[in-house]
């Protein structure tokens, strides 16, 4: 059994990454999101477990000590945090695994694993960002220009990435994420043990 791929997907705060990555997982079965530790508090209809593991800061730097982790970073003073154990064995599966992590995250994951595919979503503009996250209605005034004056800094890192995709148009953007992560299944050294087993080719 060929050995799933691990893709990062990284984008700024608003981008429409969590969108695009649940109507991924929707349309494609081969594909699983990763459910990273987090210590930010639950929002409303998130459930512990498929959103998030929601743990407290204390509970996350013991994982943190014992090495429990791929890849964590401190985000707008929240920990996020990939378990290791987790990815191992959902890739023995023979399945592909989705990271919605930061740029910071993305790094470390390719240091550990350097044939992960690393994605990331930019917004049409600035001010389409702006928009977006006012019309999410989940943060204050302040933290909606936090966001924004980080978002300079996370596309500043783009250039670190295998793709690129500007989430303009939404089906466009999903199209082109889908054409990314299922290009690869159709290399040759993917497919020759469906061709042996359909064409019995020794």
């Amino acid at each position: 059994m060929n050995r799933g791929k691990i893709y990062v997907i990284a984008a700024p705060s608003g981008a429409g990454k969590s969108t695009l990555v649940n109507a991924l997982c929707n349309v494609d079965p081969q594909v699983q999101l990763s459910v990273s530790h987090t210590t930010r508090p639950i929002r409303d209809g998130e459930k512990n477990g498929i959103n998030y593991f929601f743990v407290t800061n204390d509970e996350f730097q013991t994982m943190i000590g014992n090495n429990e982790f791929l890849e964590y970073a401190c985000v707008y003073g929240n920990y996020y945090g990939t378990n290791i154990n987790t990815i191992k064995d959902f890739l023995a599966t023979g399945k592909d695994i989705i990271l919605e992590i930061d740029w910071q995250g993305a790094r470390q994951i390719r240091k550990l694993f350097n044939e992960a595919v690393l994605i990331f979503i930019l917004p049409p503009s600035l001010a389409t960002l702006e928009q977006r996250l006012r019309n999410r209605n989940t943060d204050s005034l302040e933290v909606i220009q936090k966001r924004l004056d980080l978002a300079l800094d996370d596309i500043s890192h783009a250039s670190e990435f295998d793709y690129l995709i500007v989430n303009d148009s939404f089906d466009v953007a999903l199209q082109d994420l889908c054409s990314i992560i299922r290009a690869p299944r159709n290399k040759t050294k993917s497919m020759l043990e469906v061709i042996k087993n359909q064409f019995n080719i020794q």
